[in-house]
């Protein structure tokens, strides 16, 4: 196997990984999970269903609907997202786990730090996770799809994707458990420091990465 191709997979392995750390620290502060998680987490809150197993389920949901709107346009090698999605749920189970030693924060302050610490470990995992280019979360893949059908540019469909799974989670926590559930203060500050966490960081460490990929010389 090329040596290239052994670094690749092991930063979007790492990175898809890293991520599901800055998810199930945001889980524990219990102040919203990410846009991205808030379905998945909304599956939990209501049906109990394990939030590992519900990120597979709405990964292969994510999935189908590309097939709905891209039809014979649709890439069979897109498939291989379920495949990315049963090893991001697995991830998701195994963090959740591993933070699930900590006992439950009460004092809002530690709350607020466990949340602005799971952005960064969200943002450096994209970071990670993007530049391989192996193939992109289903999340992604549905954002690119209906761009692809609407002639939509893909930051604005990526902004009405975040808000319209953010709006699903509200509603249906609203009308099943009575609570906000899924979507909290957390799922905002989420929403805007991601973004700006992940340019600062590919302007601190970008070319260290692809240096390491040997995307540049």
């Amino acid at each position: 196997m090329n040596h290239n191709i052994v670094k690749r997979l092991f930063m979007y392995i790492v990175g898809l990984f890293v991520m599901t750390i800055g998810i199930s620290i945001s889980v524990k502060s219990n102040l919203g999970v990410s846009p991205v998680s808030s379905i998945p987490y909304t599956m939990t809150c209501i049906w109990g269903i394990e939030m590992g197993k519900a990120t597979i389920l709405f990964h292969c949901f994510l999935v189908l609907l590309q097939i709905i709107l891209l039809r014979k346009k649709y890439k069979l090698k897109n498939l291989l997202q379920i495949i990315v999605g049963i090893v991001f749920g697995y991830f998701t189970t195994f963090c959740n786990w591993g933070v699930g030693f900590l006992s439950d924060p009460q004092n809002i302050i530690i709350r607020i730090c466990m949340l602005l610490i799971s952005t960064i470990f969200i943002a450096f995992g994209i970071f990670l996770y993007l530049p391989p280019d192996i193939m992109p979360l289903a999340g992604e893949g549905a954002m690119q799809a209906v761009s692809d059908v609407s002639g939509i540019a893909f930051p604005k469909v990526k902004i009405g994707f975040d808000v319209s799974m953010v709006t699903v989670s509200l509603i249906t926590c609203l009308i099943f458990i009575k609570s906000l559930g899924s979507v909290g203060i957390g799922t905002v500050i989420a929403a805007v420091l991601v973004g700006m966490e992940l340019g600062y960081i590919t302007k601190c460490f970008g070319n260290l990465r692809d240096k390491w990929l040997e995307k540049i010389s």
